[in-house]
């Protein structure tokens, strides 16, 4: 019996696949569980139309990221922290900061998972983070801390 996969089944294979399995598996345990469905010219034809949805679905979350990624470039964030002798913060800036100064200055949403800091901010200067904006695109803000 052919079986097209809804979700991931260990050791069977991945979300989409059209998997051979012995009939009483796919009949007591596949389709019950909603894990897949019999692979009919009426599923392959609507799995066909799925994929061909998520593949746009994709190539605009793509070009979306690739706009913001390039917006993002020019933009500088200016963050105004306490700052005790030698330029050294009270505290430190961490990602959860930057996210919400792009979001005040600039009303962009960020995830502040998505800005990668090896390591808090802990003085005054420019800084460039890194944004993981998609799997394959990224971008670098230009942060800026200073005294106020």
């Amino acid at each position: 019996m052919k079986v097209i996969l809804y979700e991931d089944v260990r050791s069977l294979g991945k979300k989409g696949d059209i998997v051979e399995v012995s009939d009483g598996y796919g009949r007591n345990f596949i389709i019950p569980k909603k894990k897949g469905v019999e692979a009919t010219p009426a599923n392959l034809n609507t799995l066909k139309q799925q994929q061909l949805h998520d593949a746009k679905l994709a190539a605009q979350h793509l070009e979306a990221a690739q706009v913001l990624g390039a917006s993002l470039e020019k933009k500088t964030v200016t963050l105004p922290v306490k700052v005790g002798a030698g330029g050294k913060l009270f505290g430190a800036i961490a990602s959860k900061d930057i996210a919400d100064a792009v979001k005040k200055q600039y009303n962009i949403e960020l995830d502040k998972k998505k800005i990668q800091l090896d390591e808090p901010i802990k003085a005054v200067g420019e800084y460039k983070v890194n944004v993981k904006l998609h799997k394959d695109v990224s971008a670098q803000l230009n942060v800026n801390v200073i005294e106020g």
